[in-house]
């Protein structure tokens, strides 16, 4: 037998069925879906993998991230198609404690390892399974590694990277290594998971992590954990130079150096709690 089924009938425009009684705007609810999900996926999707996954129709995906590119919120790769997120939303809205930003928080801080060292230093902290560049501090020598602001980067093959890693709660560390991938960037590039997670257990030990030209040849750096008033890392701080200017042996000297430029602004964030 055939089920019968009763429907009332709404008037079109009624706010029961087209989610204004909750102040939704079904547009702006899949555009924030769109970037939510793209956060997870440092990688990157395609109009149709977003499509799949939030279920919604592709043409409305398709105009949601034309736009979305053409305001400079997503790039899109030339060889896949794969959407990703730019820097643009980080510089719209800088983690911020109180009143202060991280980079307003970290400014004095990284002059002063700029001075101390004269090698420039560097702002990031943790987007999705990459980290992102917020902020920077150029060295003071005419041959210094500089970057633009926003640069994303592993979390296996530098110190910043491996310093959020390593500094992650646990579930969410897990989840990181089951899925993260390790291609080798150079011959001293980690690219084992078990060899991996060693290296986080010893850059907790020690409160500070390097990069042994893992991620480029002939570039050395360090990076030291930044704390909120809860104890979580939040981002890091580090300095990139020439191997020859910081070599192997020089690491746990400019470490400490990194390790008191981190502490003064983990300073700065528990006092605006």
């Amino acid at each position: 037998m055939a089920s019968t089924t009763s429907r009332t009938n709404v008037p079109q425009g009624d706010p029961a069925t087209n989610g204004e009684a909750s102040g939704s705007v079904p547009a702006l609810d899949r555009s924030l879906d769109i970037l939510e999900r793209l956060s997870d996926e440092p990688r990157g999707l395609t109009i149709s993998q977003l499509s799949d996954q939030l279920n919604a129709p592709k043409n409305s995906v398709f105009r949601i991230t034309q736009t979305l590119l053409a305001r400079g919120y997503l790039a899109r790769d030339g060889g896949t198609l794969a959407f990703r997120l730019t820097p643009k939303l980080l510089r719209l809205a800088p983690p911020r404690w109180g009143s202060l930003s991280l980079p307003e928080a970290s400014r004095e801080a990284m002059n002063v390892l700029r001075d101390v060292t004269g090698e420039t230093v560097q702002l990031g902290v943790l987007s999705g399974q990459e980290g992102v560049i917020i902020d920077q501090v150029e060295g003071t020598r005419p041959l210094r590694i500089v970057v633009d602001p926003g640069l994303r980067f592993s979390l296996h093959n530098n110190a910043p990277g491996k310093l959020l890693l390593a500094y992650m709660p646990s579930s969410q560390q897990r989840k990181v290594f089951s899925e993260i991938r390790l291609p080798a960037t150079t011959s001293r590039t980690i690219t084992g998971r078990s060899e991996l997670k060693q290296e986080c257990k010893r850059i907790v030990a020690c409160g500070y992590s390097t990069d042994y030209a893992e991620a480029d040849e002939g570039v050395h750096c360090i990076a030291g954990p930044i704390f909120d008033a809860n104890e979580m890392v939040v981002g890091s701080i580090w300095i990139s130079g020439p191997a020859k200017r910081i070599p192997k042996r020089r690491f746990r000297e400019l470490g400490e150096h990194v390790r008191t430029a981190a502490r003064q602004i983990s300073g700065r964030l528990e006092e605006q709690a």
